[in-house]
C-alpha cells in the first residue's frame, strides 16, 4: 500500500497549490499480456512538474480486489493497483503524451476517484475495468476515438486502436518495458530538455520510438480478457 499512499499524497499536494500552465510530466500507456497478472492495462507518470517538487515516477492501474467466479456474475469490489518495477518492466509501453498542468492534476483526481472505497472503485468485467480506467485517462489528455466497444476487454488491442486514432497527438513507443525503461534518461535531465519543447506529443521515448520504429518483444497473439 505504500506506493498507493505516496500517490494519494502527491494528489493532495498538487491540489493544494495553483500550478502554472505547462507541466513536464509524461503519461505513458501500457499493456500486459500475462493472463494471471493484473492489471492488463495501466499508465505511468514520469517527470517533474513546472510547479516544482520531487520528481514523479509512479504508475496506476485498476483491477478487481479479488479474482473469483463472482467476476462473471456482476459488479465486485475493485482496487487501484500500483505495479512493482518488475511488472512494469515485463509489460509493453504503447504510447505517451506530455501533459499540461491541468491534465496532470485531472489524472491525479482520476486516481483518487477510482481508489478503494470510492464510488468509482466498483469493478465490472465488461464496462468498468482496467481498460475503462486508462480510457478515462486518455480522455483527460485530449485523445479521441476512445469508444471501442469490441475492445473493452482487450487491453493491447484497445491501446493500439487509440494510438492509430491519434496521429500527431501521441508519441508511438511500441517497446517491451525493460528495453523502454533502459532507454529513459534520468528524470532531471529529461525535464531540462522537455520543459522548453514546443511539440504537442510526449518526448520521453527514445528516438526510434518517436519515429515509430520500435517494436514490442511481446509475441502473444491474443489479448487478455480482463484488467
Amino acid at each position: 500500500m505504500r506506493p498507493l499512499l505516496r500517490l494519494i499524497a502527491l494528489l493532495c499536494l498538487c491540489l493544494g497549490y495553483a500550478l502554472p500552465a505547462q507541466a513536464a510530466v509524461t503519461i505513458t500507456f501500457w499493456s500486459h499480456e500475462l493472463g494471471n497478472s493484473f492489471p492488463h492495462a495501466f499508465f505511468t507518470l514520469r517527470g517533474i512538474s513546472d510547479a516544482g517538487g520531487a520528481p514523479v515516477d509512479t504508475n496506476a492501474g485498476f483491477t478487481a480486489k479479488s479474482v473469483s467466479p463472482a467476476l462473471l456474475m456482476g459488479p465486485v469490489a475493485g482496487k487501484l493497483d500500483i505495479a512493482r518495477p518488475g511488472y512494469v518492466a515485463g509489460s509493453d509501453a504503447q504510447f505517451s503524451v506530455m501533459m499540461s498542468d491541468a491534465q496532470y492534476v485531472a489524472v491525479l483526481r482520476l486516481v483518487e476517484a477510482w481508489s478503494e472505497g470510492k464510488p468509482d472503485s466498483v469493478y465490472r468485467l465488461s464496462d468498468h475495468n482496467c481498460v475503462t480506467f486508462v480510457k478515462e485517462a486518455a480522455r483527460i489528455v485530449g485523445l479521441i476515438g476512445l469508444d471501442q466497444p469490441k475492445l473493452m476487454k482487450k487491453p493491447r488491442s484497445y491501446l493500439k486502436a487509440i494510438q492509430a486514432e491519434n496521429p500527431g497527438r501521441v508519441t508511438t513507443i511500441g517497446l517491451h518495458g525493460k528495453e523502454y525503461l533502459a532507454s529513459l534518461p534520468p528524470i532531471s535531465s529529461a525535464q531540462a530538455t522537455d520543459t522548453h519543447s514546443t511539440t504537442v506529443v510526449g518526448t520521453d521515448a527514445p528516438p526510434s520510438a518517436v519515429h515509430g520504429a520500435g517494436t514490442s518483444s511481446t509475441t502473444s497473439s491474443t489479448d487478455s480478457n480482463r484488467g
